[in-house]
């Protein structure tokens, strides 16, 4: 969900907790490291989007497994969504030039400064969704699992420019909504709710842009109840990573994160594939007419994409707001069988 804007950017270090070895696992050599993030702070109705960079990660040429993430609080209690809701996390792998301390994200020249290279996923979207890891709200008991014999490669100093080293970025966007007025609507960015009528850019909002990420930006407030009390608090991001050390018997696997909104069209009798994707992160569901029943106002969307290159599909999980029932994703494969042409799903 990164879409690239000019939030404001804390460069502090993720708290190590803890990097452990289970001695139950170690015949499988699985390691486990366990991180929270600098505390964001919050109060009903009131909004975080911030970026932290140099976080805790677990060094050297590994292997990643899993990758877990929730809210918690000051006493480590993990916190309900109802009260503390999750609009999105993610975590980006980038390149620092060395003793250059990078600080903030500049808009402008985007993450493609020289002191800082993003090193992107596979994915076909251009901008934003540079992502290695990152979620929603579905985060917490979503299973993150990459089977045996794969694993993500990190760490590999051959991929590291000369006079730079690896890094990690974590954006966390959270949104409080005890005593909201309207909690489904504070958690969609309804720009009403959030009384705003620029954006972070200080872009003027067009009236038919009734919500989304221009209207939830860090330090934005939700409508709250008129008369609600409720105190700040201070909120971290739990994060835990399980990984093995690189060896030659591991297969790499690569990852991939496709766009519903991708706005890409495969050209009649062309064969060809493009770089980069144009998605746009989010869009607007029109609402069904007050004549139709609730189980008949069912939106489908769908799209087509062309992967460069083939392969397995080893894991694959969507990140849905709510409303959202369910996702498909099926492979076309193209054949020719008995010299004919062919398609299986």
């Amino acid at each position: 969900m990164l879409g690239c804007p000019n939030y404001q950017l804390l460069s502090l270090v993720l708290i190590l907790l803890l990097i452990t070895v289970d001695p139950s696992s170690q015949e499988s050599r699985v390691k486990s490291g366990v991180f929270l993030s600098p505390a964001f702070v919050l109060e009903p109705g009131s909004v975080s989007n911030k970026f932290y960079f140099n976080i805790g990660f677990p060094k050297g040429h590994i292997a990643i497994k899993n990758f877990d993430a929730e809210v918690v609080d000051e006493a480590g209690n993990a916190v309900p969504l109802y009260e503390t809701y999750l609009h999105h996390w993610v975590v980006i792998r980038y390149y620092n030039r060395k003793g250059v301390e990078v600080t903030k994200y500049h808009d402008d020249l985007g993450f493609h400064q020289s002191d800082f290279i993003v090193k992107r996923n596979s994915g076909i979207c251009g901008g934003g969704l540079s992502q290695y890891f990152g979620l929603g709200s579905e985060t917490r008991k979503t299973i993150t699992y990459v089977p045996d014999p794969y694993g993500i490669e990190v760490g590999n100093p051959v991929e590291v420019p000369p006079g730079y080293e690896e890094k990690w970025l974590l954006n966390v966007h959270a949104i409080d909504t005890r005593g909201a007025e309207d909690r489904l609507g504070c958690t969609e960015c309804r720009c009403d709710l959030y009384n705003v009528t620029k954006d972070e850019h200080d872009r003027v909002i067009e009236p038919d842009y009734i919500g989304g990420l221009r209207c939830c930006y860090d330090e934005t407030r939700c409508r709250v109840k008129d008369g609600f009390q409720g105190s700040r608090r201070s909120l971290y991001l739990k994060y835990t990573v399980k990984y093995i050390d690189w060896e030659a018997s591991i297969v790499p696997v690569k990852i991939y994160i496709l766009d519903i909104t991708d706005t890409w069209k495969k050209p009649e009798k062309s064969t060809a594939t493009v770089s980069r994707h144009h998605c746009q992160i989010e869009y607007l569901v029109e609402s069904c007419s007050s004549a139709v029943a609730n189980v008949d106002c069912t939106h489908t969307k769908k799209i087509i994409v062309t992967f460069p290159s083939g392969g397995d599909v080893i894991y694959g999980v969507a990140h849905q707001h709510t409303g959202g029932t369910g996702w498909t994703c099926h492979m076309l494969i193209s054949s020719n069988l008995w010299g004919r042409k062919g398609t299986r799903k």
